[in-house]
């Protein structure tokens, strides 16, 4: 049966971010993606330049009515980049009097969010010191909607050492009877030394994806959405550091995601990172 997705996100000419990083790893995975561009750049912001528009939320609303004019506005999943961005290590990202939006209006509606630690905090108003912090933490963002919450990354000790990252994810399902289960997953990622633009844009499409095709495993679902990722990293650095030879720190337009030349795991990645049900 077709699946449709509704994808609003950034855009971009050159390279991978926004509905370039999200639409053809869903496309490959047997998706009809259809995209609205809430920004149009020349380029993502971490080039020195970029020139593009940011359209308001009337040009929005324009679009989608006149998809919905036609009938062909029926989706089973909507994909945006509010998952939700708020900000990182203690700082915003966002101006702070949308916070309250995200929390209140956002995050309730949403299936599906991947907050990181700081956003996961924020959100619920608990701090994350051990793993069991992370589970009600979890546990508190579920009760405000979402059933899929993934941490994408926290300061949580690593078991495999200082060279990886923790992540978390919870699932929660109702059963037949009208009771509720949920699958928690730990994954230890490996860090990397670069900086990339569009790889949250890959990781959200590639968990609904993923999520989709496995609806009652997390696990598995976890585990194939970080390996895809691990594999493309691991591409664009090899990538990257030929082109700009020994010893010199590959720039932003070497560090763009290979992301065509990635197809392969894509479709079928092979799983370098599994996951741990935790309790």
């Amino acid at each position: 049966m077709e699946c449709r997705v509704l994808s609003i996100q950034s855009h971009v000419v050159r390279g991978y971010v926004g509905n370039k990083s999200a639409s053809f790893p869903l496309q490959v995975l047997g998706f009809e993606v259809d995209s609205i561009n809430s920004v149009q750049f020349s380029n993502h912001t971490g080039y020195s330049h970029w020139k593009g528009q940011v359209l308001t939320a009337d040009e929005l609303h324009v679009l989608y009515e006149g998809i919905k004019l036609n009938n062909v506005h029926h989706y089973d999943y909507v994909l945006t980049v509010c998952d939700p961005v708020l900000g990182d290590h203690g700082s915003m990202y966002v101006p702070q009097n949308l916070y309250p939006v995200y929390k209140n209006k956002v995050v309730p509606v949403a299936d599906i969010i991947t907050p990181n630690q700081f956003e996961a905090e924020l959100l619920t108003g608990k701090n994350i010191s051990t793993q069991k912090d992370a589970v009600e933490v979890m546990d508190l963002l579920h009760a405000m909607g979402p059933d899929t919450v993934v941490i994408t990354s926290s300061d949580l000790p690593p078991r495999l050492g200082d060279r990886f990252l923790v992540s978390l994810g919870s699932q929660r399902h109702v059963r037949p009877d009208g009771s509720r289960t949920t699958q928690r997953v730990r994954i230890e990622v490996p860090k990397v030394d670069a900086v990339f633009v569009g790889t949250g844009d890959l990781f959200a499409a590639m968990l609904l994806a993923w999520t989709h095709h496995h609806p009652n495993d997390l696990k598995t679902a976890c585990e194939k959405t970080f390996s895809v990722m691990h594999h493309v990293i691991q591409r664009t650095i090899s990538f990257a550091h030929e082109l700009a030879g020994p010893g010199r720190r590959p720039s932003p337009p070497q560090l763009e995601l290979r992301m065509v030349q990635s197809k392969a795991d894509i479709e079928d990645p092979a799983i370098v990172t599994e996951a741990t049900i935790i309790s």
